[in-house]
């Protein structure tokens, strides 16, 4: 019954957004947007992120001045849509491979971690942070599940201790942490920058983003080790007992596989960061990659894994990687909010130019600064409450024609990055992310643990956004 109601008030939503007369100012095209934006935001807080996605192109179709194949074109046909198909099938071939595993216990058996307990918790954390820069939050945070269990059993903690309390906590808040510092496999920050894309024609590079999405993780990441240091203060006595020895030969050595997949997904990383920097020395190199687009190098990558053999047998197969490595209801809820973006800024909807004229009394008295605050928190408070998805694709089409109406006193490109950014901060509540209904599953942490640590970290990160992130950003992309 839950389900036939969310599915008959989004459709209602959508009809009468082309039924309804037109809001003050605002085209019917505007009109029947408005209302497809939510009956299907309706069905994705409700049901599924997947197949509502689908019928929200379907009835875009409908509107006037849209049709099918213009709303492919930026949805199924847009850049995005390759890039996350290839770059989970490159994830995918790594996971497959002992080589996360092997990185997380270097980190957590390394010379600074034997240097005391709390070196231990700092190197744990980092490794989920270091590795997380290039991996999906969900598949690392299930990754280091069962290296958490062997830490426990080895020192005899129970999930009601508070060391195993911290060091899960730790665990997934680093894990979303890491998915907001690089676009790299992350699709939030890759939906923010697709839709400025969208709307302005214009490209924020990954080593751009980086550049000030890096050093407000980083930032984060010490407030969090000083929250569980003098606030939840757990009884780190036991990890003086830890068999590290013991630990570390729990990996197998490096054999040939793991090599070559772990080459090729180095150069995938490589081609997406490295010719950002050779603007000025090889400008040819750079303008290759440019034109190419984000797309080429897992494309690239994921031909290789499935060309290249060992043994007889290929690195990658085709068929396994699609049908267990790709996330396709990710990918299929991305296509949609692609195509509703668009939508939502097209011209000929209006929809861009009615906020834009309904705000602009109201710009003239507010300060860009509260204005990127507003944003920033909105976007940090929903992303914590809801899907991510959804708060990205709400969040920057308000905020692009918002910060577009202050003439530059606003940086529009900066906001949208730090809005995808911040949307990959979630780790408040259970609906906020599958890794925070994991954490909670474990049994290892509490509902309530996890919201009072995740409201702290919820106020350092729009902290650390506006007074670091945002000003580092203008610099960059002036």
């Amino acid at each position: 019954m839950k389900r036939n109601l969310a599915i008959s008030l989004g459709l209602i939503c959508m009809v009468m957004g082309k039924v309804l007369p037109p809001l003050a100012g605002l085209t019917s095209a505007g009109m029947q947007v408005l209302g497809i934006f939510a009956g299907v935001l309706v069905m994705w807080l409700t049901i599924a992120i997947h197949w509502p996605s689908l019928i929200c192109i379907a009835m875009l179709a409908t509107v006037p001045g849209l049709n099918l194949n213009k709303l492919l074109a930026v949805s199924m046909g847009n850049s995005t849509f390759s890039f996350l198909l290839f770059t989970f099938i490159c994830t995918y071939a790594l996971s497959k491979t002992p080589f996360v595993k092997r990185c997380a216990i270097s980190f957590i058996c390394s010379r600074v971690a034997r240097k005391g307990s709390w070196w231990f918790l700092i190197s744990y954390c980092a490794s989920v942070l270091i590795i997380g820069l290039f991996m999906s939050p969900v598949v690392l945070f299930v990754i280091y599940l069962p290296i958490l269990d062997a830490i426990c059993e080895e020192l005899k903690l129970k999930n009601e201790d508070t060391l195993t309390n911290s060091l899960i906590l730790g665990q997934l808040v680093c894990a979303e942490m890491a998915c907001g510092m690089t676009p790299i496999a992350h699709i939030f920050p890759i939906m923010a920058l697709g839709f400025y894309t969208a709307a302005t024609g214009q490209i924020i590079a990954y080593g751009d983003y980086m550049l000030f999405a890096v050093p407000v993780g980083i930032i984060c990441f010490v407030a969090l080790m000083l929250i569980i240091r003098f606030f939840l203060k757990p009884d780190m006595s036991k990890i003086d007992h830890l068999d590290f020895d013991a630990l570390e030969q729990t990996i197998p050595p490096m054999e040939k596989h793991e090599k070559i997949v772990l080459a090729i997904f180095v150069m995938v990383v490589g081609m997406w960061i490295v010719p950002g920097f050779l603007k000025n020395v090889l400008p040819d190199v750079y303008q290759f990659f440019k034109i190419q687009g984000t797309a080429f190098p897992p494309l690239l990558g994921a031909s290789l894994l499935c060309m290249l053999t060992l043994n007889g047998k290929p690195l990658l197969d085709f068929k396994e990687a699609v049908s267990k490595g790709v996330d396709w209801g990710s990918i299929i809820m991305a296509v949609g909010t692609l195509a509703l973006g668009a939508a939502m800024t097209d011209k000929n909807v209006g929809i861009t130019e009615w906020i834009t004229q309904g705000i602009a009394p109201m710009l003239q008295s507010a300060s860009p600064m509260f204005l990127v605050i507003f944003l920033i928190t909105w976007a940090s408070i929903q992303t914590n409450v809801s899907s991510n998805m959804v708060t990205i694709t709400v969040v920057t089409a308000i905020a692009i024609p918002l910060c577009n109406a202050t003439q530059g006193a606003v940086n529009t490109a900066v906001v949208c990055a730090l809005i995808g950014m911040i949307a990959s901060y979630a780790y408040v509540t259970p609906p906020a992310h599958p890794a925070v209904a994991l954490a909670i599953g474990s049994e290892k942490t509490t509902t309530g643990q996890v919201l009072k640590l995740g409201t702290a970290m919820l106020i350092v990160s729009i902290a650390a956004t506006v007074l670091v992130g945002y000003p580092i950003g203008v610099a960059v992309l002036g």
